[in-house]
């Protein structure tokens, strides 16, 4: 079983770490992931859980974070249980208190500097100093004596206290009084961030309308999204989102759909036309007919990938989790040893070893690469979905960062998938109103492109209601028995096997073969129009440095050909069934290199099982298509391939964020660590290198987003 449980309140990175890892050990607990943005636990379970899980779950939050309410999703309302969320009143009511506490804080601070520096009685300025200490630091230092009391001692509180409480030990009263409130600067400044990239998903909410206008009776009434039903007609006004998924039944507006896709063009809706929920209706009044339920709709979706995109972890996030869990131990000891070996072996004063130790203690912290990991991969993923590409996860978007061979489906990928009938060649003895005749009349009960091209086409009702034994083969074509003789329309592998003497077409294009009984009628020609951009997509990609760009396709030898060399695709395979798709992936993800990635896009309806096997399974405009949803990693909300190359860009710029700051953060510490257990850095070089390389590890992080922006621009 899964449960999800909705934890208000939590803002911590290191605790949310911790607290995933302890759930996931409780037995029985098969799986455990928190979604820190989201602020939500998902726990895995077997059915026969002994115990009470939310009592356990509630007992593990509340031993790392006392303050943060625990409830499973699903409780309270909407907007509680299915985002988490603080509301914005709370965040800057809080934020206000903090502020104010820091405020008076450093005026005390200041105020005993200024005795401290004009020579004072000693005790005057000694009494500021530990009222400012109490007003800045008597929250961590309880943190750090209730988890000491639990048997959790490594942790950021227990670092700040000790090496504070230790520097006053030794007489350095203001080093200590500005240790805590930088600190706490810090710690403030992390939860701007965490709060600013939550509030970025509280913007996105504002895609999905709380009310709609649907038909009752002679009128409308306003209800919520969730109580409109499948079938039920509403009408958006001008200015107004679309709130469900339709079709238009009335009317005919432009559409913005920059939310949803991000392009800025407004696009036409009209009588016929299926639109989306999210998009702004910007002129005219339309009456939509629902075709999806709230929870499916467009807009939801989007939000549903959008949020839990971070519980899917890259590997720098998974190894920066592992690494604190481990590091903070280990400084801790190897502090120890530097106040206690280095005196014992070589001698000197207890009191400068020991300062050394807190100096040391001080720069240790791991907060900058805890923090701002997970902000430049949520970032990244916010970026992207600003452009209309939705990544399901940070690993999947580090997987683009390297990203060496890019396969396409052909038709609905490269080709806009529209197909016409271009010619059609009859056979001695038939003519092309016969051969188009038989061919729509046998498509009649199929959707595919082509079938709904040869149907277009024929202009009249088809007589398939006088058809029997319909069957459609994969890869092939249909069979159906017309007056007891049996029409055969599909492509040359079809007629092969049931041995009709037909005259191969050299034509580019589709070729539709059509027979009766034994008899070859003639052909139709199909052609598929290359989409604009594909060329652009392709060259693009090869710029970034992708190495090989593939195509797949079901097609022809001679249409794959000509659609390769138009596009400039490296190298196709012709003729492929959905089963042979897959092995062809096979094949190219065997022969990549090691390290990097191969993705596989398509138009996500019947390419389900190769958009799985690849690395980064790509759907193209595929949001409609549940198939697409499930199976691919990725989802383009258009149908443009170029949006590809966007979210290469924007999946390198996060990855270039994410090892400026492993490289920044790691090489300042080392260096200001290997300072302080020399005795060349004090407490003021150790609050630089723990808060000031946070905040600027975090403000190089916040950037992503606009990093974002610039590089996607067109």
């Amino acid at each position: 079983m899964e449960k999800v449980f909705v934890l208000k309140g939590l803002d911590c990175p290191h605790c949310s770490a911790k607290i995933e890892k302890e759930v996931g050990t409780l037995a029985g607990v098969s799986s455990s992931s928190v979604n820190l943005i989201k602020q939500t636990l998902t726990v895995t379970a077997d059915r026969r859980y002994k115990g009470d899980l939310f009592s356990d779950v509630e007992n593990i939050v509340h031993k790392h974070e006392p303050d943060v309410s625990v409830s499973e999703a699903g409780e309270g309302s909407r907007e509680g249980s299915g985002t988490g969320l603080k509301k914005e009143s709370d965040d800057k009511k809080s934020d206000m208190l903090t502020i104010i506490r820091l405020a008076i804080g450093a005026a005390v601070y200041a105020a005993g500097m200024l005795l401290y520096f004009f020579n004072a009685a000693g005790y005057y300025w000694l009494a500021i100093f530990i009222l400012a200490y109490i007003i800045l630091g008597a929250d961590v230092v309880w943190k750090a004596l209730r988890n000491i009391s639990k048997g959790r001692v490594f942790d950021e509180n227990f670092l700040m206290t000790v090496s504070t409480i230790g520097a006053f030990a030794i007489g350095e009263y203001p080093e200590a009084v500005a240790v805590m409130l930088f600190y706490q600067i810090g710690e403030f400044f992390q939860s701007i961030a965490v709060k600013r990239s939550r509030r970025s998903i509280s913007a996105l909410m504002d895609i999905r309308p709380d009310r709609a206008r649907v038909r009752r009776g002679d009128g409308y009434a306003e209800v919520a999204p969730e109580n409109v039903s499948i079938g039920d007609r509403i009408m958006v006004k001008p200015g107004e989102r679309i709130p469900l998924d339709g079709v238009v039944v009335s009317g005919e507006s432009m559409l913005d759909t920059r939310a949803l896709t991000g392009e800025s063009t407004p696009r036409a809706a009209r009588l016929g036309d299926r639109v989306m929920s999210g998009c702004v209706n910007q002129s005219g009044i339309l009456e939509i007919e629902v075709e999806k339920s709230f929870g499916d709709s467009a807009a939801s979706r989007i939000i549903d990938l959008v949020e839990n995109a971070s519980s899917r972890k890259a590997k720098s996030e998974s190894f920066i989790t592992k690494f604190a869990r481990y590091y903070t131990p280990a400084v801790v000891i190897l502090a120890a040893a530097l106040a206690i070996v280095p005196p014992l072996i070589f001698g000197g004063e207890w009191a400068e070893w020991l300062r050394r130790c807190f100096v040391f203690l001080v720069i240790s912290c791991p907060c900058a690469l805890v923090i701002s990991i997970p902000l430049t991969f949520f970032g990244g993923i916010g970026a992207a979905s600003k452009r209309g590409v939705l990544v399901k996860g940070g690993n999947y978007l580090e997987a683009l960062s390297k990203l060496e061979a890019v396969v396409f489906d052909k038709t609905g990928t490269l080709t806009k998938g529209v197909f016409r009938v271009t010619d059609i060649i009859p056979a001695a003895g038939f003519d092309s109103d016969e051969v188009l005749r038989l061919a729509a009349a046998a498509e009649s009960f199929s959707n595919h492109p082509i079938a709904r091209s040869i149907i277009s086409e024929y202009k009249s009702e088809t007589d398939g209601e006088r058809l029997e034994n319909y069957e459609e083969i994969s890869g092939q074509g249909v069979i159906a028995v017309e007056n007891g003789e049996k029409i055969l329309v599909g492509n040359d592998k079809l007629m092969k096997e049931y041995s009709v003497d037909f005259i191969p077409c050299a034509k580019a294009g589709t070729v539709v073969y059509v027979a009766k009984g034994s008899s070859f009628v003639g052909c139709i020609l199909i052609s598929d129009e290359i989409k604009d951009d594909s060329g652009k997509a392709i060259s693009e990609l090869k710029r970034l440095g992708v190495k090989r760009c593939v195509m797949l396709t079901g097609d022809s030898e001679e249409i794959a050909a000509d659609v390769a060399e138009k596009i400039g695709i490296d190298e196709y395979h012709a003729g492929l069934l959905p089963d042979r798709k897959v092995e062809a992936l096979e094949r190219l993800n065997g022969i990549k290199s090691a390290g990097y990635s191969l993705a596989f896009v398509g138009d996500g309806i019947n390419d389900a099982p190769v958009l799985a096997r690849a690395d980064i399974g790509v759907a193209m405009g595929g949001l409609g298509s549940d198939a697409a949803i499930e199976a691919a990693d990725v989802v383009l909300m258009t149908d443009e391939p170029s949006k590809l190359v966007d979210a290469v860009k924007v999946a390198r710029a996060t990855k270039g964020i994410v090892i400026q700051n492993i490289a920044f953060a790691l090489g300042i510490k080392l260096l200001f660590l290997i300072l302080g257990a020399f005795g060349l850095a004090g407490m003021w070089e150790a609050v630089f290198g723990d808060v000031g390389v946070m905040i600027i590890a975090v403000l190089n992080a916040m950037r992503m987003p606009l990093l974002g922006r610039a590089l996607t621009t067109r």
